[in-house]
């Protein structure tokens, strides 16, 4: 499957993102998605997983109750909804879809075997 992630941009502390990810050439149903994030000098880090149904969704402490994600299977499209938004959440921020249906979701990013191009994030203080 191939991935476009788009959405990114610059925002002030506080403030809200949504970013978007288009999958294309295979069924979208059939993997769960994630997203991951990578700050400068940083490893890219998991942020948020959810499943090929969208009933199971599981979130990086950092991020939880701030950051929502969902998807619409018939636009082949997954959203990270970003709120309250701090400046350590700045990062590229990557979509991936993991193929393997497992009931569990990953936070590892092994599992993943497509990934888009990122996207910047910058928050400013």
């Amino acid at each position: 499957v191939q991935l476009q992630a788009s959405g990114g941009g610059l925002v002030q502390a506080g403030g809200s993102l949504r970013l978007s990810c288009a999958a294309s050439g295979r069924t979208f149903s059939n993997y769960h998605m994630g997203w991951f994030r990578q700050a400068p000098g940083k490893e890219r880090e998991f942020a948020a997983a959810i499943s090929w149904s969208g009933g199971s969704t599981s979130y990086a402490d950092p991020v939880k109750g701030r950051f929502t994600i969902s998807r619409d299977n018939a636009k082949n499209t997954v959203y990270l909804q970003m709120n309250s938004l701090k400046p350590e959440d700045t990062a590229v921020y990557y979509c991936a879809a993991d193929p393997t249906t497992y009931k569990v979701l990953s936070a590892t990013d092994s599992r993943y075997n497509s990934w888009g191009q990122g996207t910047q994030v910058t928050v400013s203080s």
